[in-house]
C-alpha cells in the first residue's frame, strides 16, 4: 500500500528520515518532497489503479448500477495473479476470494475476509464522489457495491465519508475560503457516521483537539495514545492485528487523515506534509486529501504552489494490465471519460440535464 509506511514523527520537514516498517529508506536521507520530472510518466499505484478500473468499468458499462459480477470480472481482467500485483490486506483477500468464485459483496464478508475493517476501500472508491457532483447521497449509492467489495462496518462508513467529501467539493457555497468550506464539508460527511461508531468518535476527538488549539503533533500523539494504546471506544485493531498493531486499519488511518485535513486548513502542501508525517499507512489518506484539494484548486494552482510543471501522462500498466495503448493514458483523456460518466449520472440519477452549449450541468437543488 505504498512505500511511506512507518512511524515518522518530526515537527518539520528537512530532518533525518527514519526507515519504514520493512527497514528500508532508499529515497532520501531527509524528510522532504520528491518530484518526478515534468517529461516523465506517472506510474500507477494502489491509490489510483483500482479507481482507474472502476472508471473504465462505468465508462464502458451500459448501466451505472454495476453488479458484483462486473466488478469481479474487471478485477480478474486487470489484476495480475501470480506476479507482484500491488494488492494488500483486504484488497488481496477479496481478490483471492474472487479467484475462488466469490462475488462482491461476499468478498468482504467478515466470515470470509478477516481484513474487512482495513483501509482498502478508503483509497479505492473516492472517485465515485466526483461522479455525483453536489449529490452525496447519489454518490454513496453509486459506490455502495464497490465499497463493499472489500469493506464492512467502520471501514465502509469511512470510505463513504471520503466519497461524500469528494461529492461536496463541487458544490458552490458562501464560504469565504477553502479552509472554511473544507470544515463545513467534513461536518456534513460526519453526519453519515453512526454516532456510536469508533469512526465517529475518532472524528469528534480529532476535531476537539483542533478546536482546542493544540499543535497537530500533539493531536496526532493524543490520537495514538487514546486509540492505539488505550483502545478507547471499542477500537481494538492494534491488538487484533498482530502483524503491525493495526497499522493498515481503517480507523486509526482515518483519525490521522482528519488530523491532516483539519490542520492543513486547505493548504495542499501543508496537508500532504502533515498526512505523510502522521505515520501509519500515511501515503493513502494523504493521497485522498491531495486528490480532493487538487480537484478544488485545479492544475494551475497546484503547479503554482509547488513551483513545478508536472507530467500529464499516466501508466496504468505499472500495477495493472489489459488496457489499450500498452497502458499509457493522459489525465486529459481520463478527465473526459469521467465527465462523460457525470453526464450520464446527472441525466439518469439526478433528473438533471447537460447543456453542451454552455458546458454546464443543470442539477436540481432537491
Amino acid at each position: 500500500m505504498g512505500w511511506e509506511k512507518g512511524f515518522i514523527h518530526e515537527k518539520t520537514g528537512g530532518k533525518k528520515d527514519q526507515p519504514n516498517i520493512w527497514g528500508s529508506n532508499d529515497l532520501s536521507e531527509t524528510i522532504n518532497f520528491i518530484y518526478a520530472e515534468k517529461d516523465s510518466i506517472w506510474g500507477a499505484d494502489d491509490d489510483t489503479d483500482i479507481e482507474y478500473i472502476y472508471q473504465e468499468l462505468l465508462f464502458s458499462s451500459p448501466t451505472l448500477d454495476i453488479t458484483g459480477e462486473q466488478i469481479r470480472k474487471a478485477w480478474l481482467d486487470h489484476i495480475n495473479i501470480e506476479e507482484e500485483n500491488y494488492l494488500w490486506v483486504s484488497n488481496q483477500k477479496a481478490f483471492d476470494l474472487m479467484q475462488e468464485g466469490k462475488i462482491p459483496p461476499e468478498t468482504s464478508d467478515p466470515d470470509l475476509n478477516e481484513h474487512y475493517e482495513m483501509i482498502d476501500a478508503q483509497l479505492t472508491t473516492e472517485i465515485f464522489g466526483f461522479f455525483a457532483p453536489t449529490k452525496p447521497i447519489i454518490a454513496v449509492e453509486l459506490a455502495h457495491l464497490a465499497v463493499r467489495t472489500t469493506a464492512r462496518y467502520n471501514a465502509a462508513w469511512i470510505a463513504e465519508f471520503n466519497i461524500i467529501m469528494y461529492s461536496l467539493a463541487s458544490l458552490e457555497t458562501q464560504h469565504e475560503n477553502i479552509k472554511d468550506k473544507l470544515q463545513w464539508m467534513a461536518k456534513e460527511a460526519r453526519k453519515h457516521l453512526p454516532n456510536d461508531s469508533y469512526s465517529a468518535k475518532m472524528f469528534d476527538f480529532v476535531s476537539a483537539q483542533y478546536q482546542s488549539g493544540v499543535s497537530w503533533e500533539t493531536a496526532r500523539d493524543s490520537l495514538h495514545y487514546k486509540y492505539q494504546i488505550q483502545q478507547a471506544d471499542g477500537y481494538q485493531w492494534s491488538t487484533l492485528d498482530e502483524s503491525c498493531s493495526g497499522c493498515f486499519a481503517a480507523g486509526i488511518n482515518f483519525g490521522a487523515s482528519i488530523v491532516s485535513l483539519l490542520y492543513g486548513e486547505g493548504n495542499i502542501k501543508e496537508t500532504i506534509k502533515i498526512g505523510a508525517l502522521a505515520g501509519w499507512d500515511s501515503d493513502n489518506p494523504t493521497a485522498t486529501w491531495g486528490g480532493l484539494l487538487g480537484f478544488m484548486i485545479g492544475k494551475n494552482e497546484i503547479e503554482k504552489v509547488f513551483d513545478k510543471e508536472f507530467a500529464v501522462e499516466f501508466n496504468i500498466h505499472r500495477t495493472r494490465k489489459g488496457f489499450p495503448n500498452n497502458g499509457i493514458d493522459t489525465f486529459e483523456n481520463m478527465a473526459k471519460k469521467g465527465i462523460a460518466i457525470v453526464d450520464r449520472v446527472v441525466e439518469s440519477k439526478m433528473s438533471g440535464r447537460v447543456d453542451l452549449k454552455k458546458n454546464q450541468w443543470i442539477i436540481p437543488i432537491k
